[in-house]
């Protein structure tokens, strides 16, 4: 399993799991909202990503996951997950591996054979997110508990009880 790399304070007593694609345009809004929840939590809340590709219907989603999962066992997976929602509409193996330059890694080890050493990663992610409920994406799940809450800063606040 690859290393468990927190946004926030890795011993943050709020834990808040996202299931999500890179490529989904509701991660995409989610991602500022979820940044601005940790960074103003004074170090109450952690976030922590689940790979979740709806490979069906967002036909990079599979490859930018590979691509965050090589970047996270490089201990750059936020880093990358910011560059990935950057830019969402080019997730093709060249702006990959353009990102990973970007982000001092060899381009080559996020892309093709060296990224599917960390299929079996995103797969496990995958299939724990099915097994926990999770039907589409973002998927928040607040200390376990599935959040069906508004995306909104103010509710993700008083959800983690920050207010």
């Amino acid at each position: 399993m690859a290393a468990e790399q927190f946004r926030g304070d890795a011993g943050a007593p709020v834990t808040v799991v996202e299931h999500g694609d890179f490529e989904c345009p509701y991660c995409h809004a989610a991602a500022p909202v979820l940044a601005s929840l940790v960074e103003g939590s004074g170090g109450r809340v952690r976030l922590l990503w689940q790979e979740f590709p709806l490979f069906e219907i967002h036909p990079h989603a599979l490859a930018a996951a590979l691509a965050a999962e090589a970047a996270r066992a490089q201990g750059l997976f936020w880093p990358m997950h910011d560059l990935l929602f950057a830019d969402q509409d080019a997730l093709d193996d060249e702006s990959l591996r353009g990102r990973a330059r970007s982000l001092g890694l060899d381009p080559g080890s996020v892309v093709g054979e060296a990224a599917q050493r960390h299929a079996d990663e995103v797969s496990r992610q995958y299939r724990a997110g099915v097994a926990a409920g999770v039907r589409g994406t973002p998927t928040l799940f607040i200390d376990g508990r599935l959040y069906t809450g508004k995306l909104t800063l103010a509710d993700l606040r008083a959800a983690t009880g920050l207010d």
